[in-house]
């Protein structure tokens, strides 16, 4: 009998690595899928923060209580605008890169920091900055090459598609801090700066392997809860950031559209954040919503002060009845609803801009 168990329990060890292995293989099978990478800040963090030693965090209740019933580390109720793109391909929802034990990356993973910006002042010292994020990204696509070999690497590399968000964080930073070195450059060289950063990274990632990205411009950030609360009970709009976004928003298309002139295979798609929110801040019944000035959760004027959760320093906050309700979810984050009515415009819907493809047509390139 004991010889018989011995027998047994070999045959099933066998049998189990056989099955792994093809699971393994079946995994790397880089025709199967597109595998979506994501940079930014906290729009699109998944949870890198929770493991870097920063304040800027959302790993503790109400953050993601609407969907995933625990906190995970997402800025908002429940899910954001990469875990509805990852739904839409039939992907699972894309790790965080820090998350421990996160060593496969076949379906793309998750680069993106709350705070983070192009600059590599911005936050610095609480967050991962966009350069960090592409020095993370090259070591991927190397444990990549020696996974699959060069060839198969390429070809996987080639049909991800780079999902961005990144940049209002550098034009909101210096505000937060009385910073002068907005007042050190004009409004061009600043935004030069900052789009400059971005452009660097975009050709890096194409000279080792993209070709399909997305970027979100820069929401109309100047009247975000925690700006209306900075400005006080009047709840003015910071209208001193505005001719930034609005710069930068104009020569990132314009820089979309020369790089797909220059570099070949490079396609794109520009998903209009900006008009999306600016027209929810509107007109909030027309998009079923009741409220969008004032946040979900937190304190203060507009409930703008980053306290939802108590974990920031202050202690007490508020948090609404119905959290559908609201377009914000926090000081400068939208809610679940919100991202979802975003996504499914982007996804399948008309352009608004020349020149790119909504990301239904971007993932299905060749």
């Amino acid at each position: 009998m004991m010889r018989f168990s011995l027998y047994f329990w070999a045959l099933c060890t066998i049998l189990l690595n056989i099955a792994c292995n093809t699971c393994q293989e079946h995994v790397w099978l880089p025709g199967k899928h597109v595998a979506l990478f994501v940079f930014g800040d906290s729009t699109f963090d998944a949870g890198n923060n929770n493991y870097i030693n920063t304040t800027v965090k959302a790993n503790y209740f109400p953050y993601g209580e609407s969907f995933y019933k625990n906190p995970t580390g997402r800025f908002s109720d429940g899910r954001i605008i990469p875990d509805f793109i990852a739904e839409y391909v039939k992907l699972p929802f894309i790790p965080p890169y820090l998350q421990p034990g996160n060593h496969d990356f076949s379906i793309g993973v998750n680069f993106a920091s709350a705070g983070a910006g192009a600059l590599d002042e911005t936050n610095k010292g609480r967050v991962i900055n966009l350069g960090t994020q592409l020095g993370y990204f090259k070591d991927v696509s190397q444990h990549l090459r020696k996974k699959l070999g060069d060839a198969e690497a390429k070809a996987f590399l080639s049909r991800a598609v780079y999902l961005f968000n990144v940049g209002s964080n550098d034009y909101i930073f210096p505000f937060s801090i009385n910073s002068s070195v907005l007042r050190s450059y004009t409004h061009k060289e600043f935004v030069g700066q900052v789009i400059g950063n971005i452009t660097e990274v975009i050709e890096d990632i194409y000279k080792i392997g993209g070709r399909k990205f997305a970027f979100g411009n820069i929401m109309p950030s100047a009247c975000f809860p925690v700006v209306r609360a900075y400005e006080g009970q009047n709840g003015a709009c910071l209208h001193q950031i505005t001719p930034f976004i609005e710069l930068h928003n104009r020569e990132f298309s314009k820089l979309l559209q020369k790089l797909q002139r220059e570099l070949k295979g490079f396609k794109y798609s520009l998903l209009d954040l900006y008009t999306f929110l600016e027209e929810r801040m509107d007109h909030p019944y027309k998009y079923g919503f009741k409220e969008s000035k004032v946040a979900c959760c937190g304190s203060g004027p507009y409930r703008g002060i980053s306290s939802c959760g108590g974990k920031r320093g202050v202690t007490e906050y508020e948090l609404c009845d119905n959290v559908n309700d609201y377009v914000f979810f926090d000081y400068g984050h939208l809610t679940e609803k919100a991202y979802e009515q975003f996504s499914k415009q982007v996804w399948d819907g008309k352009l608004s801009f020349k020149g790119g493809y909504n990301l239904k047509s971007l993932f299905e390139l060749n």
